[in-house]
């Protein structure tokens, strides 16, 4: 039985990296595949491939990428004219261009990423939500942006008329997601962004119905940190959903799934577990993985 995390970007990849100090193998991570886009010839799957780089201690200090790359492909694509609104690292770049080279040969987008991470020697599972297409978009007036449009080209700062989960409707969940939901002795939603990151995989029917249906704790990690949003446009995609942008808010998003929350500040009407939640080294990663595990043996008791 392992432990099951569902992941967006920055902040679920930090708690994945500790969880993964503490679980090793029995970790498994459910990586949101709605900010994947085509681009440069190459398939991008930005939250998988940054949980993988984080748990193969191979991320950049930016927060994003692999640590130490290079930036030729796009230097020289700019030199050639191209609008590179979209910048991957040369060995990023390889990454991305295996996978496709994976998903034309025919592989399904678990098999692939499987193959990648094995590549990167990370023993946890790193799964894609889903192996069909599904797509966050958002519309600011008239304009339909992808995410990464939305928060690359336009620095995530357009306004927010509505959030699409184009295809979610339709989509399976994957294999490997359901495998690991169904075994799972605790879920934890990490502490990404809930709509944008988390709200994707909760989007499809039978990710949610397998959570939902799980013996296992269902904890929340907030991520809302000293009262603040650490990273990216939470606030204004919680604004967008009608509710506030705090560990209230958030526990509100994730019912009636939820058995707790964790936050660092209280929260009323549900279990909570307040503590420091800043992620800021791998000691604070570890502790607060540890935290949250000892939670859900409590509520498994």
């Amino acid at each position: 039985m392992s432990v099951v995390l569902l992941s967006g970007g920055t902040g679920g990849a930090k708690l994945a990296r500790g969880l993964y100090d503490v679980l090793g193998e029995e970790l498994s991570v459910i990586a949101n595949t709605g900010d994947d886009i085509e681009i440069h010839g190459a398939y991008v799957s930005p939250d998988p491939d940054l949980v993988s780089y984080w748990l193969a201690d191979r991320i950049d200090a930016r927060g994003w990428g692999i640590d130490g790359d290079s930036f030729s492909a796009m230097e020289m694509l700019r030199e050639l004219g191209t609008d590179v609104w979209f910048s991957l690292g040369d060995r990023d770049l390889a990454f991305c261009l295996e996978r496709r080279r994976l998903l034309e040969a025919g592989a399904s987008l678990s098999e692939a990423h499987a193959s990648l991470t094995r590549a990167l020697g990370v023993g946890a599972a790193v799964i894609p939500m889903s192996d069909e297409c599904v797509r966050t978009t958002l519309r600011s007036g008239a304009e339909i942006l992808s995410l990464q449009e939305f928060l690359i080209a336009r620095g995530g700062a357009a306004p927010i008329d509505d959030i699409r989960f184009d295809g979610a409707a339709q989509a399976s969940g994957s294999p490997g997601a359901l495998a690991a939901l169904r075994d799972a002795r605790a879920i934890i939603i990490g502490p990404s962004n809930p709509i944008i990151s988390i709200g994707p995989i909760l989007a499809v029917d039978a990710i949610r119905s397998a959570i939902a249906a799980s013996a296992a704790p269902v904890i929340a990690v907030s991520p809302i940190v000293g009262g603040a949003v650490l990273k990216g446009p939470t606030a204004a995609c919680m604004a967008w959903a009608g509710e506030s942008a705090d560990a209230a808010g958030v526990a509100r998003r994730y019912a009636p799934l939820l058995d707790a929350i964790v936050a660092d500040e209280p929260v009323e009407a549900i279990r909570s577990l307040e503590l420091d939640t800043l992620m800021d080294s791998p000691a604070a990663r570890r502790r607060l993985a540890g935290q949250v595990l000892e939670l859900a043996d409590e509520l498994s008791r």
